[in-house]
């Protein structure tokens, strides 16, 4: 036996042999390529914009608008006439139409609010998404339109991100945008929208940061604004439905009863210490872990359990299509 040869374990040694194509992942041709380009089409029209930027005195105003609007209808017409790369050039598309709004707003001065340059560039990019029918154009386009939400909510609030009881109907709007939004990208929609399961998992957790932050914000209010109940009702609401057999996904399931389990332990600080301000803090710390760990326990094996049981037992209506609902 060779003593000096360095000992390298035998399930390893295939992976590490050199020019081995035999054990190269199956989806690695398939995935590398599109991914690549993709990155590549963030970079470039992430490039373009800090070029502009960096040369912001040189090129003059007429210079910066041709420039952006070359971009875009470059990028559009090669989405157009290549469907190969349709989702690299739509997301090059998608930001070169952002940063021309927010040239456009930077330079005339419209008076228009943040959320409208936000929810103009969503709107403008729906077609371009419906078009590509790509996750690679509906996350980005997801969290387009829940900045323009978040930005709506900040501006109709009195400029405020706090929680206040009288902004219940602005916090109500705001969710049931956001729960529109979601609706817009979920997997059912496929067939018209073009929109899968990363884009949908993008808008869900989204949604739930919006609705666990405003039930928060509540809770920490003087008096616990109203928003607090609504928002783990609704949390509730969303977690019943998705695990549903037809909506059922782990990812998003988990982030929701995430959410859920946030707003149930900080709700239970909140009442112990309403309920006596100067008891004993080490008993109510312990009692506080034993809940969150109770709860995420339960959580967790009822996330597991539905998974099994949804995977043993497929869709009949799934199966009787052939995997098209």
């Amino acid at each position: 036996m060779n003593w000096s040869a360095p000992m390298t374990p035998k399930p390893m040694r295939p992976l590490l042999s050199p020019g081995n194509p035999a054990h190269e992942p199956a989806a690695l041709a398939h995935w590398l390529p599109r991914g690549v380009a993709v990155l590549a089409a963030a970079l470039g029209g992430l490039g373009v914009v800090m070029w502009i930027a960096a040369n912001w005195e040189t090129l003059g105003r007429f210079g910066r608008f041709g420039l952006l609007q070359a971009l875009v209808l470059a990028a559009g017409v090669g989405a157009a006439m290549r469907p190969a790369a349709r989702a690299p050039l739509g997301l090059l598309a998608l930001l070169g139409i952002g940063a021309l709004f927010a040239y456009f707003g930077q330079t005339y001065q419209t008076g228009a609010d943040a959320w409208q340059l936000f929810a103009l560039w969503a709107a403008l990019a729906l077609p371009l998404c419906l078009g590509a029918r790509s996750d690679v154009l509906w996350a980005p386009w997801a969290l387009v339109a829940m900045t323009a939400i978040a930005l709506w909510t900040h501006t109709h609030s009195g400029h405020r991100w706090s929680v206040d009881p009288h902004q219940l109907p602005v916090h109500l709007l705001a969710w049931a945008a956001a729960l529109l939004m979601v609706g817009a990208v979920c997997p059912a929609l496929q067939r018209f929208s073009g929109a899968s399961v990363w884009a949908f998992r993008t808008a869900v957790v989204l949604a739930v940061l919006a609705f666990t932050g405003t039930a928060l914000g509540a809770l920490l209010h003087k008096t616990v604004a109203p928003h607090y109940a609504l928002g783990v009702l609704l949390l509730g609401a969303c977690a019943a439905v998705l695990s549903q057999r037809r909506t059922f996904d782990v990812m998003a399931l988990s982030v929701v009863a995430l959410g859920l389990n946030a707003l149930l332990v900080c709700g239970l600080v909140r009442w112990l210490s309403n309920l006596s301000p100067n008891g004993d803090w080490i008993g109510r710390l312990f009692l506080i872990g034993l809940f969150a760990a109770g709860l995420l326990s339960v959580s967790v094996s009822a996330i597991l359990k539905l998974g099994r049981r949804y995977a043993a037992k497929p869709d009949p209506a799934v199966h009787a299509t052939g995997g098209r609902k």
